[in-house]
């Protein structure tokens, strides 16, 4: 008796096991609403800048990436937030200076992040960080191609990137705790998780600019935010 009954827990459990490991397991979906969107603007791309150093590997000239706009008016580079809603952003974001641009030209960090900077081109760059308050974070020399130097940021804000050797170089990191996505050549981004409820929208952009958008959010449901960038009003 006491064999049968051992046998019968023993293939009890060897049933509910194979039934446990023959379901395909599920991907976790991230609890609340998703929001996408499109960035636009009905402003010109500017022309592209002349080079007056190293022309044999920058080019001729070099694009202007201040409002980088497809014929479509489709803007990338614009960072999207959510107001208030935190996440974990990216711990490190990696800074390459390729044909004397830095690239990506706008990435987003999470505070105490690392900032790794390499350089693909046959020349001499330099890398300086700075806070919009114009405080240095670091200045880094690059003489070596593909040699990655890695640096922190603690503190959010907007950080600028410049080279001290090729001047129009220009970049940004966007530091910050909450939910937020860099528009796509396309225009277009995508968050997703965003909390059920009322949340406001905010549109970084290094020279347009937007309102914020307030919009409502239902959980497990998909909202479209479209934004038209414009030029900043002056006093």
């Amino acid at each position: 008796m006491r064999v049968s009954l051992l046998a019968g827990v023993l293939m009890t459990a060897a049933a509910v096991a194979n039934s446990a490991t023959s379901e395909t397991p599920r991907a976790a979906m991230p609890a609340g609403g998703t929001i996408v969107g499109v960035i636009t603007t009905r402003e010109p791309a500017p022309k592209p800048l002349r080079v007056a150093l190293d022309a044999s590997v920058c080019g001729e000239t070099v694009p202007d990436e201040s409002v980088a706009v497809n014929a479509a008016g489709q803007v990338s580079g614009a960072v999207v937030t959510i107001a208030g809603v935190k996440s974990p952003a990216p711990a490190s974001v990696q800074i390459e200076n390729r044909k004397c641009a830095f690239a990506p030209h706008v990435s987003v960090l999470r505070p105490r992040g690392d900032v790794k900077i390499v350089s693909r081109d046959p020349l001499i760059h330099t890398t300086h960080a700075a806070t919009a308050a114009a405080r240095a974070l670091f200045n880094i020399s690059l003489p070596i191609q593909d040699v990655v130097v890695s640096r922190p940021i603690e503190k959010p804000g907007v950080v600028t990137l410049t080279c001290g050797t090729h001047t129009w170089m220009r970049g940004y990191i966007i530091v910050t705790e909450e939910l937020a996505a860099v528009s796509g050549t396309d225009g277009s981004f995508r968050i997703e998780g965003v909390p059920a409820g009322p949340q406001a929208v905010r549109i970084w952009h290094e020279t347009l600019s937007a309102a914020p958008i307030q919009i409502t959010i239902r959980e497990g449901e998909t909202a479209t935010v479209n934004v038209t960038l414009v030029k900043p009003a002056t006093r």
